[in-house]
Parts: C-alpha cells; sequence; structure tokens
C-alpha cells in the first residue's frame, strides 16, 4: 500500500512560521519611520521669501533637523496664489521627501476664488501638522470715529457708502474675510484691492482708504505708533498677543478670519511617515526657544494630531466657497 505524503505544515509547524513572522510584520511601519528621512526634506514655500510662511517653516525646521539628523530645503515656488507651487507638490511623489507649507489661501480661498484650480484642497493632500495660526485685526485709519466694532458699524452705516476698505487684492484672503464682516452686519462700504500687503499698508496710512484686515506682524508696529486704529480681532477667542482686544465675535458678529500655516503632503503618504513628522514638528512646538520666536513673528503656536489640520482644510473650504456662493462674488 502506498502511504502520501501531506504537503500541509505540521500545525505546529505552522505555528513557530507564524509566530516567527509575526514581529516582522508589526515593525514593519516603525522600520519604515526608523528609516526615514535618509535625505534632505524638501518644503515648498508657495509665497515670496522672507515673509511669515518661510520664516515660520526654518524656526520650526531647524529644531527639527537637529532632531532628526538630516538637513530640510525651501524651495520658494510662487504665483497665483500659491497655486504654482501647491499644485506641484499634489503631484509629487508620495514619499515624504516634498511638503508644502499650506495657508487659508492655498487650503482654503483659493477654492472659492479660482474655478480651474489644478488641485483638491482636500483629495489630493495629506495633512501632517497645523504649526501656527494669526487672525486678521480689524483695521480703521485714525480719522475714522470708531474705537470698536460698533462704533465703527454706525459710522459706516452713517456715510452710506462712502467709507472704504482694502484688499490684498481680488479674492485674498483679507478680501473675503472682510467679505464676510459685510455679509454679517450689511454694512455699505466699498472694496479697493491692491497688488499685495505693502501698497495696502500704504493706502491705509495715508487715508485713502479708512479700514482694512491685515495680521498683527504687519499691522502692529503701525497701531503702536497710532497711525492704525484695532477695532477687532476676527477669532473664536482672544488673541494671546494682544489678550486686551475683544474678538468681534465678543463684540456680537461672530467673524472668524486669517491665516494658518500647515504641513502637508501629496495623498496616500505613508502613515508611519505622517505620524513620525508629525511627533517631530510637535516636539519643535513644544520646544520653549522655538515658540517664543514662533510669538515673535506674530503667530501662536498651535500643533496636534493630523485630524485637527484635516478638519481645518475643510472648514476654511465651506466657509469662503459658501460665502463667495451666498454673497454673488466674482473675481474675473
Amino acid at each position: 500500500m502506498t502511504v502520501r505524503r501531506s504537503h500541509r505544515f505540521p500545525t505546529r509547524k505552522l505555528l513557530k512560521v507564524c509566530l516567527t513572522a509575526l514581529p516582522m510584520l508589526m515593525a514593519a511601519p516603525l522600520t519604515l519611520a526608523q528609516k526615514y528621512p535618509e535625505r534632505p526634506i524638501r518644503i515648498i514655500n508657495t509665497f515670496p521669501a522672507g515673509g511669515s510662511g518661510d520664516q515660520v517653516i526654518r524656526t520650526v525646521f531647524n529644531r527639527v533637523s537637529q532632531s532628526v539628523g538630516q538637513p530640510y530645503v525651501v524651495d520658494t515656488r510662487a504665483g497665483a496664489s500659491g497655486a504654482i507651487g501647491t499644485t506641484h507638490v499634489a503631484k509629487s511623489a508620495p514619499d515624504g521627501y516634498t511638503l508644502v507649507l499650506g495657508t487659508a489661501s492655498t487650503f482654503g480661498t483659493n477654492s472659492a476664488t479660482q474655478p480651474n484650480l489644478a488641485y483638491d484642497p482636500i483629495t489630493d493632500f495629506t495633512p501632517v501638522i497645523q504649526m501656527a495660526s494669526t487672525p486678521y485685526l480689524l483695521l480703521a485709519h485714525p480719522s475714522v470715529p470708531a474705537n470698536n466694532l460698533r462704533e465703527f458699524l454706525a459710522y459706516a452705516n452713517a456715510q452710506k457708502g462712502k467709507l472704504n476698505f482694502g484688499s490684498f487684492g481680488l479674492g485674498s484672503s483679507n478680501h473675503l474675510a472682510y467679505e464676510l464682516l459685510i455679509s454679517v452686519t450689511k454694512i455699505p462700504i466699498v472694496h479697493v484691492p491692491y497688488k499685495g500687503g505693502a501698497p495696502l499698508i500704504t493706502a491705509l496710512l495715508a487715508g485713502e482708504v479708512q479700514s482694512s484686515m491685515d495680521v498683527f506682524a504687519t499691522a502692529n508696529p503701525h497701531i503702536q505708533a497710532g497711525k492704525f486704529r484695532v477695532l477687532g480681532v476676527a477669532a473664536s477667542k482672544r488673541f494671546s498677543l494682544m489678550p486686551d482686544v475683544p474678538t468681534l465675535t465678543e463684540q456680537g458678529q461672530a467673524v472668524v478670519g486669517g491665516t494658518f500655516f500647515a504641513l502637508l503632503g501629496p495623498a496616500k503618504m505613508p502613515q508611519a511617515i505622517v505620524d513620525f513628522l508629525n511627533d517631530e514638528v510637535n516636539k519643535a512646538l513644544r520646544d520653549p526657544e522655538v515658540r517664543t520666536r514662533l510669538q515673535s513673528l506674530g503667530v501662536e503656536p498651535v500643533g496636534g494630531p493630523p485630524d485637527v489640520l484635516a478638519k481645518a482644510v475643510a472648514d476654511e473650504v465651506a466657509v469662503w466657497t459658501r460665502l463667495v456662493k451666498t454673497q454673488g462674488l466674482k473675481f474675473d
């Protein structure tokens, strides 16, 4: 009689193989993160070199670079309100070596103002972390007889459309933030777009426009000199660098606007790399020297897990898309 041998593993041998392989499978994500980064990380800055975003990257990543033992490179690719550099990252390999500095423009207002935007801020990217944020301040020229939002609204209504407000440009983030104020208060005020922040500041200093919204870093020197008056902060809670100034929400109008500085990569980045980067940046943001430096730039450190950033991006896109639609804003 012929005895056929079974080609199946004996139960004991199979168990031994499984137990041997299990630690290797469990260690795979950790091993991936341990090997990363093996070369410099490139961060695309989508706005001009030397600006707030550029300085936030360098402040945070000087610390991260020391921790991981690899340098980083800031690659400035400005243009189209940040869309050029952001699109480049969306099309890059999702290996963690090409990241983008996301802002409220590139991951918020662009979706509402650029119908042919070449990227989707939600589906084309992997959120890593929100590094810092800064709210807009509602500003007025000293000739405006108002010290708070209520007095400003009363004055603007009395002027019946004779007041102007300035912005960085048609469809810019501070333009939309001011349009949000108009949508909830119904004040009659005329928009005057400028070509960037510097011409806008010059116009507000000269009284060419009577009001605007801008960030702390730009506005505060002029506020301290008495050349601008701050009427409120466009935030859900008080700004740590101006704790005595009430928010617009506290003053009865739920207007929130500003910008953030976030780190994102292309879609489908390995979770192990996302977690590694998130952990390293969070550690940097807890460093007292990093925090002090960021505050000197006029921004607040944020941090937190990737899903906090994912929600922030989704909220920004929803708010500004809805505003543009309901207000019937055009950007031709």
